[in-house]
């Protein structure tokens, strides 16, 4: 299955100047990072972004500041316990048609979510990124970006995509997210996209 755009979102999990700095990698998690967040706002895919304990692990990273102007703070390892999945399902569920009032309450289908896909990146593997990727696989196809994640060793980097894989998640890259969000080398944002990881 492709990622498709129109049925997208992107979540990005603590990627936070005190986690970033632990990290092996964590100048090209950033850069990954960075480069789905924009990729997202050209192609108009809602982002969402969690910061976990941000008065210990400081605040999302400066380069990610657009779209962390109203981060889902947590406590919680699984941003799910902190009220994720609500938040998703508001920004990805459409509006009620205006023949829905003639329904009496009772007798209307539940909307669905019209993004039902997430494109997942962020810190730690392991921890954050594994807890809440496995509260949001039954409600949504995921996808998590291995080049836009870390951990502070690669035995628990690893150990967190076989876990992750084992329960039905889609291992990903950067430039795969890319290039499947465009489908073609006429998509209208094809070039921008093409500059930004060149």
């Amino acid at each position: 299955m492709l990622i498709d755009n129109p049925s997208c979102q992107l979540v990005l999990i603590d990627v936070q100047t005190q986690i970033l700095a632990a990290m092996p990698d964590g100048a090209a998690v950033l850069a990954n990072a960075l480069r789905l967040a924009q990729a997202a706002q050209l192609l108009r895919v809602p982002v969402t972004v969690t910061e976990q304990y941000p008065e210990g692990l400081g605040r999302t990273a400066t380069e990610l500041a657009p779209w962390a102007a109203q981060p889902l703070q947590k406590l919680s390892f699984s941003a799910c316990d902190e009220g994720l999945i609500e938040l998703l399902d508001s920004l990805g569920t459409p509006k009620a048609s205006p023949n829905a009032r003639s329904v009496p309450k009772h007798l209307q289908k539940p909307l669905e979510n019209s993004r039902p896909e997430l494109v997942v990146a962020g810190l730690e593997a392991h921890i954050c990124v594994l807890q809440t990727v496995l509260g949001l696989v039954e409600d949504f196809d995921v996808f998590v970006v291995t080049d836009a994640c870390s951990a502070r060793t690669e035995r628990n980097r690893d150990a967190a995509y076989d876990r992750m894989a084992a329960e039905g998640v889609n291992l990903v890259t950067t430039e795969m997210v890319l290039f499947e969000w465009l489908r073609s080398a006429e998509h209208a944002q094809f070039k921008t996209i093409q500059a930004m990881i060149r």
